[in-house]
């Protein structure tokens, strides 16, 4: 299969002709790279891309799946399967396609195969987690604001959900909205469910039976964000005692101290994810911590950039280190690649994917020159290794 750059142009006068290549004759260490989108204006599903971290190329593949607004991504531990959260096929029909898809991943090809779409039993599903042993799936109904655990079957096809909690209720003032579920995740033990409700401006917290499929209440059930703040997305630290939250509206990251015993947390520092001086409207989008835990990375939608922060190796609290221009617009999302050498950032309202060197020893991103074009409405980055 040739590759085809039509949507691949490098700045600075760097192209990467690449037309001609051999997807089969490949380099071993490639990855493939899925990308996925929102389809309300050109966007069809699911992209991918194969990768070569050695030489940092990115050859064009092709249109892996149609699927509506497939607006999260998430892989499977065993690298075999891939899951889309398909948030809405249009403004005018919310809730139509509030569903998650599971499929096949061929893994010499990248070639994806449908395998089941199932209900997540809410509206408008903003983002899934896999837990660690790849038997369940969670979606965060954005929209209706509820959590949905579905069982991963042997063959990587979901079941029907076994485990739901619905959130109630308004968040605290200045905003005060109802709930508004978004990022989920499995603690590192794979005893809890924590879900970053954006408009409850809260954590939830839910205890995880793995060997019945169930969700139920922690105590204490929820962590109180700071008001207004908005909580968006939630990363543990590789060591597993310390537990980030990116808040949207409220441009910062909180830092918590996790109890792994109890469910619990607690607050060490909140800290601006915006330069100094800046005066216009931004919200966060994404966090990323590198494979060592010693930087974490976090996108901001209206300044268009990424945050650096080194990462106290005793405290885990944050000290800013740089901004980054994404190059383009809205960067909803942004991923590290599996050697941590590059980043990825998918500016949703510039249809580009840009690509970035880092430097593991002082975390800073450096523009590579390589820029996915006409890639339309990036949310989602990705990856699977070739094999």
């Amino acid at each position: 299969m040739h590759a085809n750059l039509k949507h691949i142009r490098a700045l600075g006068g760097l192209v990467l002709f690449l037309l001609g290549a051999s997807i089969a004759g490949a380099a071993s260490g490639d990855y493939f790279v899925y990308i996925g989108t929102y389809t309300l204006r050109r966007g069809e599903g699911i992209y991918t891309f194969r990768f070569q971290p050695g030489t940092g190329k990115v050859t064009s593949v092709s249109l892996a799946a149609k699927t509506p607004s497939p607006a999260f991504l998430a892989v499977h531990p065993n690298r075999k399967f891939l899951y889309a959260a398909n948030e809405h096929d249009g403004p005018d029909v919310p809730g139509k396609n509030s569903t998650v898809s599971a499929y096949a991943v061929d893994p010499k090809t990248g070639a994806l195969t449908l395998l089941n779409v199932v209900s997540c039993r809410g509206e408008g599903p903003a983002h899934i987690a896999v837990d660690k042993t790849g038997k369940a799936l969670l979606a965060a109904n954005y929209r209706s604001g509820s959590l949905a655990l579905m069982p991963i079957l042997p063959d990587g096809r979901l079941g029907e959900v076994t485990g739901f909690a619905q959130h109630h209720g308004i968040g605290p003032k200045p905003r005060a909205e109802g709930p508004h579920a978004h990022g989920a995740a499995f603690s590192p033990d794979n005893r809890f469910a924590l879900v970053a409700d954006r408009g409850l401006d809260q954590v939830l917290i839910y205890r995880y039976d793995a060997s019945k499929g169930t969700l139920t209440p922690n105590d204490p059930p929820l962590f109180d964000a700071t008001p207004g703040a908005g909580p968006r997305h939630l990363a543990f630290h590789p060591n597993g005692r310390i537990l980030y939250e990116l808040n949207e509206p409220g441009s910062t990251v909180t830092v918590l101290a996790y109890g792994a015993a109890g469910g619990t947390m607690s607050r060490l520092q909140e800290i601006t994810t915006l330069p100094a001086g800046f005066t216009g409207t931004s919200a966060t989008a994404q966090l990323q911590i590198d494979r060592a835990g010693k930087f974490l990375y976090a996108s901001n939608r209206g300044a268009d950039n990424i945050a650096v922060f080194a990462i106290d190796p005793a405290k885990g609290t944050l000290t800013l280190v740089e901004h980054v221009s994404t190059q383009g617009k809205t960067p909803r999302d942004f991923n590290l690649d599996p050697t941590g050498g590059y980043l990825f950032a998918a500016n949703q309202n510039s249809d580009t994917i840009v690509l970035f060197r880092v430097d593991a020893k002082t975390g800073r991103l450096t523009p590579t020159g390589t820029v996915l074009e006409h890639v339309p409405e990036p949310t989602c980055v990705v990856f699977v290794p070739v094999r």
